[in-house]
């Protein structure tokens, strides 16, 4: 299992994971070159809740989907608020927030379904993506994971409310977990350490790690971790394993950028 980032189109990227099979569903990672946006946005910012230039915005999703053989028109997202509630979407949801933030789904950091052809996307910017597929079910679910929902376990949740909406069993689900800042980029401070400490306890060593007299958290580990406790197979996790933070010519990065900044997308949709 690995991660491809290829280029597509015109200066124009876009990242994969081996895991999903290609043939049921289209799935991607966007990079941050071969849009139209202008510094600090530059250049292909897919989010509209940043301060970019909504026309500019458009543009970036149209290209970008173009690239993946989808249409931008039936986006489906929603406004992303660090929490943990999950909204399912049905195929009349498609284009909900495409091209309106307001017209978004739902107040929420994760989405699912189990409708094709419903792209669903979500956008990032150091917090980790992370794409859920049930190839039993012919469901996929799409996370937002910064600190919070990842102290409470969204992915996690997400796993649980696909079981709750379409008999997903976790032991079948693929999970790719995308470009988002590592380990040894992302430092924090006592409190929200302190907090996986107590929402990991028997795992702290491997998601709070104290160096050079700072704590580093890895987002990775904690949601593979979490992961594997709701009955995820360890071979079925895929990790893209690339810090936005160190690699900031292909990726945003929230902290590096000093919080002004585009944003990445993660995209889902069935066949």
């Amino acid at each position: 299992m690995s991660f491809v980032l290829q280029h597509v189109r015109d200066n124009l990227w876009s990242g994969r994971l081996d895991i999903f099979p290609a043939d049921r569903l289209v799935h991607g990672f966007s990079a941050r070159q071969g849009g139209v946006s202008p510094a600090p946005y530059d250049s292909l910012n897919m989010a509209l809740h940043v301060g970019d230039d909504p026309a500019c915005v458009w543009e970036n999703r149209r290209r970008y989907f173009a690239a993946l053989g989808l249409d931008a028109e039936r986006i489906c997202t929603i406004r992303q608020v660090h929490g943990t509630e999950i909204a399912r979407a049905f195929r009349r949801d498609a284009g909900r927030g495409a091209r309106d933030y307001d017209d978004a789904l739902a107040d929420a950091d994760a989405v699912i379904t189990n409708d094709s052809g419903v792209p669903l996307m979500l956008c990032y910017a150091d917090c980790v993506p992370v794409l859920l597929y049930d190839p039993v079910h012919h469901a996929a679910g799409v996370v937002h994971a910064g600190w919070k929902g990842t102290v409470q376990r969204i992915a996690a949740q997400t796993v649980a409310r696909m079981g709750e909406e379409f008999g997903t069993a976790a032991s079948d689900v693929l999970v790719g977990i995308g470009p988002s800042i590592g380990a040894g980029c992302y430092t924090v401070g006592a409190e929200v350490a302190d907090r996986f400490r107590a929402a990991f306890p028997t795992h702290t060593d491997a998601i709070v790690q104290e160096r050079d007299g700072a704590i580093h958290l890895d987002l990775w580990a904690a949601n593979h971790i979490q992961m594997v406790a709701v009955g995820i197979l360890e071979e079925h996790i895929d990790h893209a394993d690339i810090c936005t933070s160190c690699d900031r010519n292909f990726f945003y990065s929230y902290r590096a950028a000093g919080g002004k900044t585009g944003r990445l997308a993660g995209v889902m949709e069935l066949r």
